[in-house]
């Protein structure tokens, strides 16, 4: 192939030319290049080499137009071949090029003669190259024996305008660079496989379903580019039928938020089996939170429902507001009290209040869900709260129509955790297993009888076998023998059924919390609760908000 007809246009050389045109034109000793129209020249005098390394030594004293082309594609280190005409006939590969993939032979079409080019992605290229006049790349290629390579493919001009031209084809090999960013991503995943792992580990392998609600929740990480954050929920049955949902966000990335993450569910979990008000919860967290990191910020909502009451008592502490959308659809948004997030301390948190009436659905997520950099956060809650008016169906298939609805994908950008919560309205036969039934105790000798009898009526017309009803009825006169001894008036018996259980509870108006103790043989008194601990499933007590106390008790029923 005569090299004296090809000029490559390579990118820089035109203001080069342009200088040297002013000083007049220079025969090339071995090959003669010229500018075509629209292509730029090699440069005929570069500058002296500044390093001396062989190649540098050996052109010591040369111009560049001493050199013929041939010899200059030879001596470079990288592979080279050159590509002539429509089907791109080989008409030239260097030394390099042989020693990489092989000898090649001259004039057959590259797309026989140079397979390793449709490896790297590189034919579909040569006629863009060739039509448009404008260099093209590909990046890290890789080949069938594992090598990586940048290819370029530069335009070639004929210098007499006869011809179609070719394709200067330069290959790089980027074999280290490549393996290195692929152990980089190597570890990346494996990071992120970390903190995927630990964040679902940490979080309820199983929810807890109280009787009187449906309950499903849906946490995703973000995607692939996104590093795992410490969104979280929990489902907590607290007794009597009372149920703790907390949602919470740990403001960073990665394993060190997850880490915190955990911490903060195991606290509200023990804080939880205290029975406390969802501010005091809330308060004893934002504490426990600056001693665990105080560079770590968090945000939580810890509620609690009450059957009895059909309402959400809440404390939020730097969290979005829970939705509530109720039989007609009307959608209501939680409003303060809420505080600062957690660990940043010096706030008193206060609760707040939401009803949760039969046939509502409540929703508590995280900014993963509702938070757009192009929009408000506003807008996204207000785009949630349309979803979930018109979201039917169980907890699961709401989660997934609003995660849905609210456009987050496996790809998206942050974790989205979600918790919907629905408290059905029973109708029917489902009906006939939920019943409620109270007494108001005035105190004095006659209350303990009244409350027996009370209790064995309303047992035996729930249909309780015998052994269960003496149960509840010893039970109950306990517990109302004990707040008669120790509380205050006013006094209240309350009897619950469920499905699953039956829960006796009594109040009265003092706040002091009965304990299990063992009786000497010779004591008369303070045997009750350990009566109730032996024959009930479960037991507990907590302090009302109106000040008093409420002790109660469980008992399975035979399925």
């Amino acid at each position: 192939m005569n090299f004296t007809r090809w000029s490559a246009r390579l990118p820089g050389t035109q203001r080069r030319a342009a200088a040297r045109d002013d000083r007049g034109s220079v025969p090339a000793a071995r090959a003669e290049y010229a500018q075509p129209d629209g292509a730029a020249p090699l440069p005929d005098h570069p500058s002296p080499p500044s390093c001396e390394t062989a190649p540098a030594q050996a052109l010591a004293g040369l111009a560049l137009d001493d050199l013929s082309a041939r010899e200059i594609l030879g001596r470079l280190p990288a592979p080279v071949a050159l590509l002539y005409g429509p089907e791109h006939r080989v008409a030239y590969v260097n030394e390099a090029y042989e020693g990489t993939f092989g000898p090649r032979s001259c004039g057959a079409p590259a797309a026989e003669s140079l397979p390793e080019l449709a490896e790297l992605s590189v034919l579909p290229l040569l006629d863009q190259v060739l039509r448009s006049g404008t260099p093209r790349t590909v990046k890290s290629r890789r080949t069938a024996e594992g090598g990586s390579y940048t290819v370029t493919c530069t335009p070639v001009a004929v210098r007499d305008g006869r011809g179609d031209g070719g394709v200067l084809v330069h290959a790089a090999d980027v074999t280290d660079h490549a393996e290195a960013a692929e152990r980089l991503r190597a570890s990346d995943r494996r990071h992120r496989e970390t903190a995927v792992t630990l964040q679902r580990s940490l979080l309820p392998q199983e929810l807890e379903q109280p009787d009187d609600l449906r309950i499903a929740a849906t946490y995703q990480p973000g995607g692939t580019d996104a590093a795992v954050g410490g969104d979280w929920y929990d489902v907590i049955t607290l007794g009597a039928g009372r149920t703790a949902l907390v949602i919470g966000d740990v403001m960073g990335r990665g394993v060190r938020a997850a880490a915190v993450m955990g911490q903060l569910r195991t606290a509200v979990r023990a804080y939880a089996r205290l029975d406390l008000p969802p501010h005091e919860v809330i308060q004893l967290l934002d504490g426990l939170a600056a001693e665990i990191d105080a560079s770590q910020i968090a945000t939580c909502v810890y509620a609690v429902h009450d059957p009895n009451e059909g309402q959400l008592v809440y404390a939020s502490a730097g969290h979005l507001p829970i939705l509530v959308c109720d039989e007609n659809d009307t959608v209501h948004r939680a409003a303060d009290p809420t505080g600062p997030p957690l660990g940043t301390g010096g706030w008193i948190h206060t609760s707040g209040t939401i009803a949760l009436p039969p046939g509502s659905t409540a929703v508590l997520y995280t900014d993963g869900l509702v938070e757009r950099r192009s929009e408000d956060i506003d807008e996204g809650v207000a785009s949630l709260a349309r979803a979930l008016s018109g979201a039917k169906g169980s907890p699961q298939v709401v989660c997934d129509r609003l995660i849905r609805s609210l456009g987050v994908t496996a790809e998206h950008d942050d974790d989205v955790a979600v918790l919907v919560v629905q408290h059905p309205a029973r109708k029917g036969p489902s009906a006939e297993l939920f019943h409620n039934a109270a007494l108001e105790l005035l105190g004095g000798v006659e209350a303990a009888p009244r409350a027996r009898a009370f209790a064995t009526g309303v047992l035996t017309s729930w249909r309780f076998p015998v052994e269960l009803r003496d149960l509840g009825v010893l039970a109950a006169s306990e517990l109302v023998a004990n707040s008669l001894q120790h509380g205050t008036p006013p006094m209240r018996l309350g009897l619950r059924r469920t499905d699953r259980r039956l829960i006796i509870e009594v109040t009265d108006g003092d706040d002091h919390l009965p304990r299990r103790r063992r009786a000497e043989p010779a004591d008369e008194a303070g045997r009750g609760i350990s009566i109730i601990a032996a024959i009930a499933t479960s037991w507990g007590s907590r302090r009302t908000p109106g000040g008093g106390k409420a002790v109660w008790c469980e008992f399975a029923l035979p399925q």
